[in-house]
């Protein structure tokens, strides 16, 4: 009896460790002046609404409580910037520098951004809601308890990111770079479309469904140099 009490605890389903996100409920908010983003800025409990921030430096600037709605971000510098119990609601733009930028407790709804640039930014308590981005540059980065749900990512690269309680719900990835990843209690058994371009040995950590095996079976087979092909007739 306790042989089979032992073997049932072995075969017994370790839970996948959810991530832990908390709702954004921003106070009153004044409207942003009009002016330009300064470097090292500190804005508390400002709404930038329908503004074009394009080419604007904002790097080193810190957003608590602020909301960011239906703004133009083509080639906005915020390097190391800090966003803190905040929502990025309908932001678009192209080359959106965000390298190095910490965010914690933020949503990022419906976003159609391009090349933006996320490598070595620390993403704390995040949830990305809809939207599309393209070729997000995750490179080096810290995710941890972040929700990608119902987004779109093409050719996003988290080469040598570090990913824990990260879930994908309803996502789709294409040709999503995972080299030299990191991971811990990732869930991509919701993904709508995975396809892995690159560091598919780096799935440790991660939690996949039986569907997607079988769609990975090839690019694992390759990673062990195994040939896979029909019997000799």
């Amino acid at each position: 009896m306790e042989g089979m009490a032992n073997a049932r605890g072995r075969t017994k389903r370790a839970a996948v460790a959810a991530a832990r996100i908390a709702v954004v409920r921003l106070p009153p908010l004044t409207a942003f002046d009009g002016g330009e983003l300064e470097p090292d800025g500190d804005y508390d409990g400002v709404e930038f609404a329908e503004l074009d921030l394009g080419g604007q430096q904002g790097a080193g600037a810190r957003f608590i409580d602020c909301a960011l709605r239906e703004c133009a971000l083509d080639g906005t510098g915020l390097a190391g910037a800090r966003f803190v119990d905040s929502v990025l609601e309908g932001v678009r733009g192209v080359g959106t520098d965000l390298a190095g930028a910490s965010l914690r407790d933020v949503e990022v709804r419906e976003a159609r951004l391009g090349g933006a640039q996320l490598h070595g930014a620390v993403l704390t308590g995040v949830v990305l809601k809809g939207g599309k981005i393209d070729y997000l540059n995750l490179r080096e980065a810290r995710l941890k308890d972040v929700v990608f749900d119902g987004c779109v990512l093409a050719e996003a690269d988290f080469a040598g990111a570090q990913l824990e309680r990260v879930a994908f719900r309803d996502c789709v990835l294409r040709r999503a770079d995972f080299s030299a990843v990191r991971m811990k209690d990732v869930d991509l058994r919701a993904v709508a479309e995975l396809d892995i371009a690159r560091g598919v040995e780096r799935l440790a950590g991660a939690v996949i469904s039986p569907g997607q095996l079988l769609d990975l079976a090839p690019a694992f087979a390759a990673q062990i140099g195994v040939r896979v092909e029909d019997a000799a007739p």
